[in-house]
């Protein structure tokens, strides 16, 4: 059975499709992705590049490179952040799960970095806890 689930910005410029599956789902804590999400945590899962593919506003996106090789893609309208790529990995695209508008199957499988988590949050989840990635 194939997927499809479909993903925008706040704004709605930017939209997207995925037509496979989501893996690797993780709740990152670091103090990147806190700033970079604005929240607690990011939750961020791998897509084959094949697998996903904008249906509009892929021009609207600005991007970041927030570390050698690895940029963040978000809309420059609205903010939302979209997507990362990392050369080491072109054959994926790590999508910012909390832009996906369907529902979908899979689950996030751990939080990680959670020695570099803010002071107020409390992980109060089931999953596994990893100091690193």
């Amino acid at each position: 059975m194939s997927k499809l689930y479909k993903g925008s910005c706040l704004c709605g410029k930017v939209s997207y499709e995925i037509t496979g599956a989501i893996d690797d789902i993780i709740c990152c804590h670091c103090s990147l992705c806190r700033k970079a999400q604005g929240s607690a945590y990011a939750t961020n899962g791998n897509v084959n590049v094949a697998d996903f593919r904008f249906i509009s506003g892929e021009d609207a996106l600005t991007g970041y490179e927030s570390a050698p090789g690895q940029v963040k893609y978000f809309c420059q309208h609205c903010g939302s952040p979209i997507i990362s790529k990392k050369d080491a990995s072109p054959d994926k695209v790590r999508v910012r799960v909390g832009t996906i508008t369907s529902d979908i199957d899979e689950r996030p499988t751990a939080h990680i970095f959670v020695d570099s988590k803010a002071n107020w949050d409390v992980i109060n989840a089931t999953l596994e806890q990893h100091s690193k990635y």
